[in-house]
């Protein structure tokens, strides 16, 4: 009988992952589809990530700078070893994407992307709210942890308009990233005595990079 429940359950999770899914993704349009991929994409955000790193040397001695990029470092190794070499051959979940999935006779794909053939969790997901995370943790700014959430979801959103991942792909890959991340945060201030500082100065530069590179992507989008 548990079986069974257990069994209808997960049959009801996937059926409302599918219909989530389908109901973002089904939301298209010309423009949308080059502005998803742009966001998307790994390279498009090096100013982003050039911009919190300045952030960090402006606050914090460089030795503790670099201390700190180890551990940026050390969260995306968990993150890509918990969803890509543990996780995901683990639970073998096609992608919605995937021309082997029922469903992908009904996914809108972009430039015929199609990613992996597994999706859960999402490594997307796993690394940027990975960072988020830890972000949030050490410079404690409101403001620039609002922007990050908002920039991670975007994240989220963009592989779900692309049709590479479910819904549930993606909440699982920020489960993976919040754990990592406060893991790494805590034994990062275990051995290094940190301490979080009473204010952060240039915090307004990062919210400042990202809007402008949303910005070029959306102006791109509509004179490509």
């Amino acid at each position: 009988m548990n079986t069974l429940l257990a069994t209808d359950l997960v049959t009801r999770l996937t059926d409302y992952d599918t219909t989530a899914l389908l109901a973002v993704n089904g939301l298209r349009a010309d423009v949308m589809d080059t502005f998803m991929w742009c966001v998307s994409g790994k390279f498009e955000w090096i100013p982003l990530y050039a911009a919190l790193i300045y952030v960090l040397f402006r606050n914090f001695h460089w030795k503790m700078v670099l201390a700190m990029l180890v551990a940026v470092g050390l969260v995306f190794a968990l993150t890509d070893a918990f969803t890509s070499q543990i996780l995901r051959p683990a639970v073998a979940r096609l992608r919605p994407s995937n021309l082997d999935n029922p469903v992908s006779a009904m996914v809108h794909v972009v430039n015929d992307y199609r990613g992996g053939s597994y999706g859960f969790p999402s490594a997307h997901s796993s690394n940027t709210w990975g960072l988020s995370f830890l972000m949030f943790w050490l410079l404690r700014n409101r403001w620039l942890t609002l922007f990050l959430a908002f920039w991670a979801t975007l994240q989220c959103y963009s592989r779900l308009y692309l049709g590479v991942h479910y819904p549930g792909d993606l909440l699982a890959g920020m489960l993976v990233g919040f754990v990592s991340a406060t893991v790494v945060y805590f034994v990062f201030r275990r051995i290094t005595k940190y301490e979080n500082p009473p204010e952060i100065r240039h915090f307004y530069v990062p919210i400042a990079v990202g809007t402008f590179t949303l910005i070029v992507f959306l102006v791109y989008s509509i004179f490509p």
